[in-house]
Formats: C-alpha cells, structure tokens, sequence
C-alpha cells in the first residue's frame, strides 16, 4: 500500500465535467497544489451515496477554505455513471469526480479489494488522503468497506 512521503502513482483515468468524459493522468490531476482525495468501492452504493459523498460536498467550502486546491472523489465506475452519480448527489463544481474504470488507480495504490462476494469484482478500498504536490502527506483506510468513520469529510479537516 502506499505509504506517507511516496510520490502518486501515474496512471490513465478520467474526470467527468459538462462536457463529458475528460481523459486525464494521475500525476497531472495531483502533480501540483493540494489535493483532499477520497476514495470510495462503487457510485450508488448506500454508505457511499448517504453519507461519504455528500459529507465531502457539505463541507467542500470549509476544506477549501484550509488551502485546498481540489476535491477528489475517485470510484472503480465508468465515466458515465459516474457523471449520473455526480449529478444525482448535486455534486456540482464542489468535487471533481474520477473514473477509474480498470481499477488502474486503485492497483497502483495498492488499495484495491476483491468484492466479488457482492457482485462487484474488483473495486477501491474506502479511504481519503491529503496530497501536495504529487506526495501523500496523510491517509487513513477503512477496515472494511460498509465503515465509513477514519475517511469522512471531518476526518480529513482535523488533519489539514
């Protein structure tokens, strides 16, 4: 897994704007500034759509307001669902939302998780982290998926 202090691995994925689906790399979204990364097993899914996202999108002014440059929410989903996702929460310009559709980001991090017993393969642990300028300075990983207490909104904001 990856550890404080290692740069961010660079891999394709892609954000989801107005426009569409955006390719982009790991290491140019994260290479400079700060970044509060979040991520999540699957769009839609109840504690990722009741309480994770929405916590982030609640207190998406207060974070910023603690020098950060961006919010990312990073998902094993496809760009599609998760723009569907995006709007359906009313994310709007508040968090910039990732596909990583191979799990390519996930892997590289070392976060990934077999959920195959629930249908869903293979998908991202449920985490968030602090980045500057391409290095984790901090993160803190669930210890099961449905968990949902040491990667909330709160949680990052006592490490900023």
């Amino acid at each position: 897994m990856i550890s404080v202090g290692d740069k961010i691995p660079d891999v394709p994925l892609a954000t989801v704007g107005a426009d569409g689906a955006n390719p982009v790399r790991s290491g140019e979204l994260f290479g400079t500034g700060r970044t509060v990364l979040f991520g999540v097993p699957a769009a839609f899914s109840p504690t990722c759509s009741d309480a994770h996202l929405p916590g982030f999108v609640a207190k998406a002014e207060e974070i910023s307001a603690k020098g950060v440059d961006r919010i990312v929410c990073v998902s094993v989903n496809d760009p599609f669902v998760m723009g569907a996702w995006a709007k359906d929460q009313g994310v709007g310009d508040s968090v910039i939302m990732l596909a990583d559709g191979a799990a390519l980001f996930a892997t590289a991090m070392g976060l990934s998780i077999d959920a195959s017993d629930f249908g869903l393969g293979v998908r991202s642990s449920r985490y968030a982290a602090i980045i500057d300028d391409g290095t984790l300075t901090w993160i803190d990983v669930e210890a099961a998926p449905p968990d949902h207490e040491v990667s909330t909104a709160d949680a990052v904001l006592s490490h900023l």
